[in-house]
């Protein structure tokens, strides 16, 4: 269901149903079939692995969230669980959680999107309570990332919407929501989101296989990918963009990755 880079680039950890995160040494020897062996395996979910995401600039410090309705931190090198967020303690999500994002700006606050339709935001050094919640959306929060300036993350949800949020206030800023399909009165659900570099654009996959490009500033569609020649036939799944923000990359349920690039006139080519 999930998988992460290493900061450094020589491992991969990866989650999912299972209720482990297995973690690859790229380095390591392959075998005769050409797989390499696990170096490392995550246990202590009692539910699927949902989401993962190193710690930036620390290659031994792994979050994950869970269909348990926790998130966890682990010491990738021993193995170990760092710390438990949520589960027994009351602030902590009611439902599976299906997301996570960490503030590059300040590595110890991470976001986590829930079943529960809210968001919570944790302090790795404080795990018995969050720090805040976010209530907005009307459905599951399957997708949740931080803006760029740290100050601020989007979510992508169940109930067809994306959203904006400020980290420190909690006031949701923006609602990026689109008219139902003409032929189908529900509204595609959104399933993951990316904004650009500078944070102007938010792109959102959604489950009848469109990718919005949104202003964020004026929450207005600048363009769906899902109506160019080559689009996807099937639900977007996931959707990341490459570190440089040259090039937006989107998996989907029809078994195809698309690679989107940017010209110089920020026109798709």
């Amino acid at each position: 269901m999930t998988c992460a880079f290493a900061p450094n680039g020589q491992s991969v950890a990866c989650g999912g149903l299972d209720s482990a995160c297995s973690i690859f040494n790229l380095n390591s020897q392959a075998d005769r079939d050409g797989n390499i062996p696990v170096s490392r395996i995550l246990t202590g979910h009692k539910g699927y692995v949902s989401s993962c995401q190193y710690v930036p600039d620390q290659e031994t410090r792994l979050i994950t969230s869970s269909g348990d309705q926790t998130c966890v931190l682990w010491d990738v090198t021993t193995g170990q669980r760092i710390s438990i967020f949520g589960g027994e303690f009351p602030s902590g999500h009611t439902a599976d959680v299906l997301s996570l994002s960490i503030n590059s700006s300040n590595t110890n606050m991470f976001v986590s999107g829930s079943c529960d339709a809210t968001v919570r935001l944790w302090d790795i050094r404080i795990a018995s309570r969050a720090v805040r919640t976010y209530h907005g959306h009307e459905g599951d929060i399957n997708s949740v990332k931080f803006f760029p300036d740290g100050q601020r993350f989007g979510t992508g949800s169940d109930d067809g919407t994306c959203r904006l949020f400020d980290m420190r206030t909690g006031h949701q800023l923006q609602v990026y929501s689109r008219e139902p399909d003409r032929n189908d009165n529900e509204l595609p659900t959104v399933t993951s989101i990316a904004f650009s570099i500078s944070g102007r654009l938010l792109f959102a996959g959604y489950s009848n296989g469109d990718c919005y490009v949104w202003d964020t500033l004026l929450a207005e569609v600048v363009l769906n990918l899902g109506n160019l020649q080559n689009s996807h036939e099937g639900r977007i799944s996931c959707l990341g963009l490459s570190s440089d923000g040259s090039a937006l990359c989107t998996g989907s349920w029809d078994k195809n990755l698309k690679i989107w690039a940017f010209s110089g006139h920020r026109k798709i080519v």
